[in-house]
């Protein structure tokens, strides 16, 4: 089994292990009690703006460290994962972030890093985040002007929150894959990384 095999097997059992088994509406003993239930959504309300091989739309926004963080600064430096998700303090959500700190190691093997985007604004993300006992990725406010940069993505759902969805750009800056994810699952963490690992062709 290659080093890279080895990862994603760790990483899916330690998820499985962690998280539950089950896909849909996950939820940690640590939220237990502490996450509005907002029950089944529709799957997908919004429609793409960008594709595969398009330019990834640039964004500078306000992150929960104090900093604004910029998606040029990592252009010839770093592949990119941006994770859009609904909204804080509710339940797939307050799985699906936790989850990445477990496996930071797969983003660092292949040279990449993960910026988290909620329409959220900073004070109950910054609490948010803190339940969750930290994040080791820049977690960015798009609340104002609200949904800017979702909407830039075609993520932005009618009802003003963002999709859950996942967009891959190399370090030229071009959208190597994406997810718009079924709002109501966590996505999978070995599509995402095989397709990190594409990048290394």
């Amino acid at each position: 089994m290659s080093m890279n095999s080895s990862w994603r097997a760790l990483a899916a059992v330690t998820l499985v292990v962690l998280l539950g088994a089950g896909p849909v509406h996950g939820l940690s003993e640590q939220f237990k009690d502490k996450v509005y239930q907002i029950g089944e959504l529709k799957p997908v309300d919004s429609r793409l703006q960008v594709k595969v091989g398009d330019k990834a739309p640039d964004f500078s926004l306000p992150s929960i460290g104090g900093e604004r963080v910029d998606l040029a600064r990592y252009r010839g430096q770093k592949n990119v994962v941006i994770s859009f998700v609904p909204a804080a303090w509710t339940p797939v959500c307050s799985d699906q972030w936790p989850g990445y700190n477990i496996v930071k190691g797969l983003f660092e093997a292949n040279d990449a890093v993960l910026l988290g985007i909620t329409v959220d604004n900073l004070p109950t993300l910054f609490a948010w985040t803190r339940e969750m006992g930290g994040l080791w990725f820049p977690v960015l406010s798009d609340f104002w002007p609200h949904g800017q940069v979702a909407a830039s993505y075609g993520v932005l759902r009618s009802d003003g929150i963002s999709e859950r969805a996942l967009f891959v750009i190399d370090k030229q800056g071009i959208i190597r894959y994406l997810d718009v994810h079924d709002i109501n699952q966590r996505p999978d963490l070995e599509t995402l990384v095989k397709e990190l690992e594409k990048l290394k062709r």
